[in-house]
């Protein structure tokens, strides 16, 4: 369906950009679950966004619900997408996606833009660069050429010129692409794979629904699965090493900023990858770690830790492969009572 192109960003754009992304992530997901090598070769990435933008879609569906005439005013819109962002994510890359939005709310949906309608290229300028800030901020060890690097490109194009949002989304896509494009030059993993970065071509996806919200032009799909080359820098960094932690620890947490704090220096002693997005009081902590159940207990010490999900690297992975270092006993024990030999062994496999 085409769009109204308009040159501002308001409330029903945030619901269509919304709608857009979903759809296009929907049709792009097992592309970008394929090209999923960077940090683990889990081939989830596509899902795990698709899944966080559905929560945040879902989030400003609630609110227009809400409203019998008229609507949401754009603070609302964007507050609703990034806390459902927020709470939604999942794995690394939906985790630094729900922190870019939310950037992105702290500038457009700042204290006192409740009566703002809609909001001009200046202030999405503003917004992208804060976006792209909030995300880095958040990476405990931030990388080059993920999706740090694609969200950054995407804010330096939009700063280098002018106009209004019409002019400032096509210079942020335009940016994105170019900087995705240079991803398997700057990680060596993904120029051996000849690939590009997964998280950095889901950001891709969501800022092409971005363009087509706010112009009313469709951007062209492209499959970037392949095509990338396997040219590697000599100095491209490798980043990515066999004999990873085991396991992805996720949970939501209500702290404050101090525990917070805190807590990212403890999970950066358990294990890697570890994101910490949100504020005000909740949080979305992502690590990888060997004992789930310290990066738990952590959280615990830190605050209340709920919707918790632990997931357990399938053996042979890329992440989990090779000889695995001897691990001190874990100070705790779980005993699980399944039916038949099948799940006996699948529990046992997990640990």
């Amino acid at each position: 369906m085409a769009q109204v192109p308009q040159t501002f960003l308001d409330a029903l754009a945030v619901r269509t950009w919304c709608g857009l992304a979903l759809r296009s992530l929907g049709r792009a997901r097992e592309e970008i679950d394929a090209i999923n090598v960077y940090p683990v070769a889990d081939g989830d990435t596509g899902t795990n966004l698709y899944l966080t933008v559905e929560s945040a879609t879902a989030a400003v569906e609630a609110v227009f619900a809400g409203y019998e005439q008229g609507g949401p005013s754009l603070a609302d819109a964007l507050r609703a997408m990034a806390h459902g962002a927020l709470i939604g994510a999942r794995g690394n890359s939906g985790t630094i996606l729900a922190q870019l939005l939310r950037g992105m709310a702290q500038v457009l949906a700042a204290d006192g833009a409740g009566d703002v309608s809609h909001v001009d290229g200046t202030d999405l300028r503003r917004a992208l660069r804060r976006a792209a800030d909030a995300a880095r901020e958040a990476v405990a060890h931030p990388v080059e050429g993920t999706v740090l690097t694609v969200a950054s490109a995407a804010a330096d194009a939009a700063d280098g010129g002018e106009g209004d949002c019409r002019a400032v989304v096509l210079a942020a896509y335009e940016g994105a692409r170019a900087a995705l494009a240079a991803t398997p030059r700057q990680l060596a993993v993904l120029g051996r794979a000849g690939v590009v970065d997964a998280g950095g071509r889901g950001l891709v996806t969501v800022l092409a629904s971005l363009v087509e919200a706010v112009t009313g032009e469709a951007v062209p799909e492209e499959t970037y699965a392949g095509a990338a080359g396997a040219d590697v820098c000599p100095e491209a960094p490798e980043h990515a090493g066999e004999g990873g932690p085991a396991y992805e620890v996720i949970y939501l947490l209500e702290a404050d900023d101090a525990a917070v704090t805190r807590l990212r220096e403890r999970l950066d002693t358990l294990g890697d990858s570890l994101v910490v997005v949100g504020g005000d009081g909740l949080w979305n902590v992502h690590v990888h770690v060997d004992d789930a159940g310290a990066a738990v207990e952590a959280g615990v010490e830190a605050g209340r830790p709920y919707r918790i999900r632990i997931t357990h690297f399938a053996v042979g992975d890329v992440h989990t492969g090779g000889e695995r270092p001897p691990r001190e006993p874990a100070q705790r024990a779980v005993v699980a009572v399944v039916p038949g030999e099948g799940l006996a062994g699948l529990y046992a496999e997990a640990g």
